[in-house]
């Protein structure tokens, strides 16, 4: 009872936590932040419902081991196991990182400096990558050094050629490139074919991904059946022995997760980041 007393103020404080985060305003002028507070939100609430989860499993079996191993599953596997969605928004991201970068080569083109084009074509970014263009244009509209601003936006952007594309951005601020356009051109090149690639595999990944919330569905419907219906099959996992087996049953449990979610991940935008 007392384990069960500690999760559910746990809860109580995650939800307060939530509550604050979900009232806290952005600040205006600090580019970046309505990022943060999203991502903050979610992880919040990740938090919020892995403690109610991990309580309500404490609830119906008393077992400290389980409380934990439900709340740690109910966090990780919706990030884990991912969503066609997030595949689809992965893509979006790669073919607005080369339309942004074409737009970048085109003002340079036209003999635009680096700060201007970066000014001129912040209205018209892609939507999947809109945000952090925006924050970046603020940055510089509010005078913060350039090169700073664009590690910040490298730190944002979750696509491989995107970092590649505002490394060659950075070089250039620090020190006239005068060849930067041609390297605009060949790396939107590379960001369009990375495109292709991945409408090429997409189609496997999603069944990868489909197979594995079936497997992890059947499991967890399977546990909790057992847990309502047939107690006392489980009834061995009571003493400390049980406990101490449970560990290592969810430890097994935990690598074959982890090893289906990697092969749902794997992809073009995997690898080293740059």
């Amino acid at each position: 009872m007392t384990a069960l007393a500690a999760l559910l103020g746990a809860g109580v404080g995650l939800g307060f936590l939530a509550v604050v985060a979900g009232l806290r305003p952005p600040a205006a002028s600090d580019p970046g932040r309505t990022s943060e507070i999203r991502f903050t939100r979610e992880h919040v609430i990740r938090l919020a419902i892995a403690v109610a989860v991990a309580a309500l499993a404490g609830l119906l079996t008393r077992w400290p081991v389980g409380a934990i191993l439900a709340g740690v599953g109910a966090y990780a596997l919706p990030i884990a196991l991912g969503t066609n969605k997030r595949a689809a928004r992965d893509l979006a991201r790669t073919e607005a990182v080369a339309v942004w970068t074409e737009m970048l080569r085109d003002n340079l083109s036209g003999a635009s400096g680096l700060e201007q084009s970066i000014l001129v074509t912040a209205p018209y970014a892609p939507a999947a990558i809109k945000d952090e263009i925006d924050d970046l244009a603020a940055a510089v509209r509010l005078g913060h050094r350039l090169p700073i601003a664009l590690a910040e936006l490298r730190t944002r952007l979750n696509d491989r050629t995107g970092r590649l594309v505002v490394r060659a951005l950075i070089q250039a601020s620090t020190r006239q490139s005068r060849q930067l356009a041609d390297l605009l051109t060949e790396l939107a090149t590379r960001a369009r074919a990375r495109a292709t690639l991945r409408l090429k595999i997409a189609p496997g990944h999603a069944k990868i991904r489909t197979n594995a919330r079936v497997i992890t569905a059947f499991t967890i419907v399977m546990a909790v059946g057992l847990i309502l219906f047939n107690p006392t099959y489980l009834a061995p996992y009571r003493s400390l022995a049980g406990q101490l087996t449970l560990v290592l049953v969810g430890a097994i449990f935990a690598v074959g997760f982890l090893g289906i979610a990697r092969l749902a991940r794997i992809g073009v935008t995997e690898g080293a980041r740059t």
